[in-house]
């Protein structure tokens, strides 16, 4: 072979490696190799789509030190609330796929944004890529401590009565708060004037611990210590047993009403990972979430953890979309 071929022999190879178009191309392509992710310096944001302080963040904190233990990197949590977790959502799927970038991802409010076209949301599900569930917490229905309402029942029946006479709060349009209210209204006949803070649940507390909203609907995991300290009076646990953090409090089903309702929590990526790079994430948020600290802090908060892997997380939120589609008009109302 002549110079002149074995030069454009090397020149062409030399091209091909920084182009990108040899057999790790996809990797390069996304920014991260599968080999030296994360890279030794360059930490991992963690996206939460709501304020400091509620469930979401309070979840994700607790996770953080374990994922930078088992990535050898730091992780930054970042907070980006607002429109009931479509702005943070938005971030989530409009970073690189690099691994660089995860969030966490709340149900129905991250299922049912890009169903409703009156949202405008910039995603689907197929534009996530779900690493690992964590938890399912139950919907509450709570009162002020001097609300003249001791039982479900008759807060319910006080509301059928006169619909809309009672505020209650939920952490935004369309979020698990909003659908709980709504499925309440469809089997029970009660109506209560819903004020959306699209900030998340601290927002809502905080509002009702200022009387600003009659009635606090949340989650165990949000009233857990609001409870206890004499601050809230949860008359109902929408789900199938008790919770074990509120054991005294009767589940719907016990006072007569066939409802549950919550919202599952995990974390997910922007969809496009590398396979390695994918593969490293789950491992990491799989020892973080059944890590036993962050398990008892999760149990202290009132929560059960329910993990599941980045597949079967994905086949659960893809019949989350099934379900909420066909409930999706009773939110769609104009309040």
């Amino acid at each position: 072979m002549s110079r002149k071929k074995i030069f454009a022999a090397v020149a062409a190879a030399s091209l091909l490696a920084l182009t990108g178009c040899g057999a790790n191309a996809g990797a390069s392509n996304s920014g991260a190799a599968a080999g030296d992710f994360p890279k030794k310096g360059k930490s991992i944001d963690l996206i939460v789509a709501f304020s400091s302080g509620g469930a979401v963040d309070t979840a994700a904190r607790l996770i953080q030190p374990v994922l930078e233990k088992e990535l050898g990197t730091n992780v930054e949590v970042i907070n980006k609330p607002g429109a009931g977790g479509q702005i943070g959502y938005t971030a989530l799927t409009g970073a690189k796929p690099d691994g660089y970038t995860i969030g966490a991802t709340g149900s129905p409010s991250v299922v049912v944004s890009p169903l409703d076209p009156a949202r405008g949301a910039k995603y689907t599900r197929d534009s996530f890529q779900p690493l690992g569930r964590q938890v399912i917490d139950p919907t509450v229905i709570a009162v002020q401590p001097d609300s003249p309402y001791q039982t479900l029942k008759e807060l319910l029946d006080a509301v059928k009565a006169k619909p809309k006479s009672l505020t209650a709060s939920t952490t935004g349009i369309q979020t698990g708060e909003h659908f709980a209210l709504a499925q309440i209204q469809e089997s029970t006949g009660s109506e209560f004037a819903p004020v959306h803070f699209s900030e998340g649940a601290s927002q809502a507390t905080t509002a009702f611990l200022g009387k600003h909203v009659d009635v606090l609907v949340a989650n165990v995991s949000d009233v857990n210590d609001l409870s206890k300290q004499g601050k809230a009076r949860v008359l109902g646990v929408m789900s199938g047993d008790r919770a074990p953090s509120l054991p005294e409090i009767p589940t719907f089903k016990e006072s007569g009403y066939d409802l549950t309702a919550g919202t599952a929590r995990g974390y997910s990526a922007p969809a496009g990972l590398p396979a390695d790079v994918a593969k490293k994430l789950e491992a990491a948020i799989e020892k973080a979430i059944e890590d036993p600290a962050v398990v008892q802090k999760m149990k202290d908060l009132g929560l059960q953890t329910s993990y599941l892997n980045g597949t079967d997380y994905q086949k659960f939120w893809a019949g989350q979309e099934d379900d909420f589609k066909k409930v999706l008009p009773l939110v769609q109302k104009k309040d």
